[in-house]
C-alpha cells in the first residue's frame, strides 16, 4: 500500500506540476504576471512556499491537483477585485487573443507531449512486447457470459469490424468498446460474424470477472493447505494432462470436469520433465484438488518483443500515444451510455490508486504515467467552464466575433463549470467509496 501511494503521488504530482509550467512559461515568455504556481491547491494555508521572481511558489495542502494564477483571468480563485478594475499591461486579459490562446493551451499540449515522450523512451529502452493473438492457436475459453454473445470455447477472435487484432491484450478492450460493432472469430476453420450488443456491454461491465481467457494448458503453480494433489506427489511445475486416463490438455476441461468428481477418487496424469507419472487421490468434498495453475500468458505463450532507436522509437512513441488516446476517448464515450451501466465504474483517485502495482515497477510506472498524462489532457481540453477547454472556447469566441465575452458571462460561465466538476469528483470519488464497502 505504501509503495502504491508513493507511485500515485509521484506520477500525478509530475503531471501537475509539468502541466502547469505548461501555462506557466508561454505567460512569462509574453511578460504576463504569474501570481502563484502551486502544486496541490493552498485553501486557507500551504504547507510550502517561497517566492521566485515574483511568483508565489508553494505546496497545497489539499491534493486534488495544482495551478497557476495569472494576473487578469477569471479562474478558479474568483478574484472579482482585481477583474474590477482597469487593466493592466502585464494581466492576462491584456494580452492578444493569440497569446491567450498559447497559454491556455500550453497545459494539454505539455500532457500530450509527456506522453509522447515517455511513450518513445520506453520503445527504445524496454521495447514493445506482447502475447501475439496469432500465437494462441488454441483459441480462448468462455464462461456462460461469452457463451451468451455466441462465442464457443475453442473460438479465435481475429477482428472487430474488419480490424485485424494482433495483440491478445487489445481484444477483450476493443469488445467493450465496440458496443454495435462487429466482430469476426475462426470457428472449426471457417469464419463467423458475431454482433457485440449494448446488452453484452452492460452484462460485461457488471460482471467484472472474467468472461473470456486464452485457452491454457495446466501448470501446476503452488497448492493449496491441505490439497489432496500435493500430499498425493503432485510437484509445482508438473503439467497436468490427464484426467482418468483420459487426455485434457486444457485447465478449463478440469474446472467442468472436478466438480463431478467430489468425495471420489481420480488418477490425474501430469509430464514431468519428459517423464509421465500418474497420482491417484480423492478429490475434496469441495469438489476441488486445491491446485493453483499459472495464468501469467509470458509464462505460457511466446513473447513477441520489438525493439526500437532513433526515429524509429519516436514514432512508435506518437502512435502508442495515439492508440491509447483513442482508447480512453472511447471510453468516456462509453460513461455516457447508459445502456452499459459504465458509468458506476467510473473512478476516482483511489482507482487510480489502485492502477499501481504493490511492488516497485519502472517500467509499469512509466506506462501508466504516460496514459494518465495523455487522460489528464483530454480532460482539460473539453469545453467545460473552469477547465482549460472553456477558457480556449471563450478566446475562440472573441477572435471570430471581435468581442470580448463580459466578466460576468465568464464569471457565471466560470461557477457553473465548478459547480459541473464537483459534481463529477463526487459521481467518481462516491464510486471509489462505494466499492470499498462492497
Amino acid at each position: 500500500m505504501i509503495i502504491q501511494i508513493l507511485q500515485f503521488i509521484l506520477g500525478l504530482s509530475l503531471l501537475i506540476v509539468l502541466h502547469e509550467l505548461g501555462h506557466f512559461i508561454p505567460a512569462i515568455a509574453f511578460k504576463t504576471r504569474v501570481e502563484k504556481f502551486y502544486l496541490f491547491f493552498d485553501p486557507w494555508f500551504s504547507l510550502v512556499k517561497t517566492k521566485i521572481r515574483g511568483t508565489e511558489v508553494g505546496i497545497g495542502w489539499l491534493p486534488l491537483g495544482g495551478y497557476v494564477k495569472i494576473s487578469g483571468m477569471v479562474d478558479e480563485s474568483m478574484d472579482k477585485d482585481q477583474m474590477s478594475k482597469p487593466p493592466e499591461p502585464y494581466e492576462f486579459r491584456s494580452k492578444p487573443a493569440w497569446q491567450r490562446l498559447i497559454i491556455l493551451l500550453g497545459g494539454v499540449t505539455v500532457n500530450f507531449i509527456v506522453a509522447i515522450v515517455i511513450y518513445s523512451g520506453m520503445m527504445a529502452y524496454y521495447g514493445d512486447t506482447y502475447v501475439s493473438n496469432e500465437s494462441l492457436k488454441d483459441g480462448i475459453w468462455v464462461n456462460e457470459l461469452g457463451r451468451e454473445l455466441g462465442l464457443e470455447t475453442g473460438d479465435r477472435i481475429i477482428a472487430i469490424d474488419g480490424n485485424n487484432l494482433d495483440r491478445f491484450s487489445d481484444i477483450s478492450i476493443e469488445m467493450l468498446l465496440g458496443s454495435g460493432s462487429t466482430m469476426q472469430i475462426s470457428r472449426e476453420n471457417k469464419i463467423i460474424t458475431l454482433p457485440i450488443t449494448t446488452d453484452f456491454v452492460a452484462k460485461a461491465i457488471e460482471s467484472k470477472a472474467p468472461w473470456m481467457t486464452p485457452r491454457i494448458p495446466y501448470f501446476v503453480k503452488a497448492f493449496v493447505e491441505e490439497s489432496p494433489a500435493e500430499k498425493a506427489g503432485i510437484l509445482p511445475g508438473d503439467k497436468i494432462i490427464s484426467l482418468n486416463g483420459q487426455s485434457m490438455p486444457y485447465f478449463d476441461q478440469y474446472i467442468s470436469e472436478i466438480p463431478n468428481f467430489a468425495g471420489e477418487e481420480v488418477t490425474i496424469g501430469v509430464l514431468r520433465a519428459d517423464s509421465k507419472l500418474s497420482y491417484t487421490f480423492s478429490i475434496g468434498d469441495n469438489g476441488q484438488m486445491g491446485v493453483y495453475y499459472k495464468r501469467n500468458l509470458s509464462e505460457l505463450f511466446p513473447l513477441t518483443t520489438v525493439k526500437y532507436s532513433g526515429f524509429g522509437a519516436i514514432k512508435e512513441g506518437w502512435n502508442q500515444g495515439v492508440t491509447k488516446l483513442g482508447f480512453y476517448i472511447r471510453q468516456v464515450k462509453l460513461i455516457f451510455q447508459p445502456k452499459t451501466g459504465a458509468y458506476k465504474e467510473a473512478g476516482g483517485f483511489i482507482a487510480i490508486l489502485q492502477q499501481y502495482p504493490t511492488g516497485w515497477d519502472w517500467q509499469y510506472f512509466w506506462g501508466f504515467t504516460a496514459f494518465l498524462s495523455l487522460a489528464l489532457g483530454f480532460l482539460n481540453i473539453l469545453p467545460i467552464p473552469a477547465l482549460d477547454g472553456g477558457h480556449v472556447v471563450f478566446v475562440l469566441i472573441e477572435m471570430i466575433t471581435g468581442k470580448v465575452p463580459s466578466t460576468k458571462v465568464m464569471e457565471t460561465a466560470q461557477m457553473i463549470g465548478f459547480y459541473l466538476l464537483f459534481g463529477l469528483f463526487l459521481l467518481v470519488n462516491g464510486n471509489d467509496i462505494y466499492k470499498l464497502f462492497q
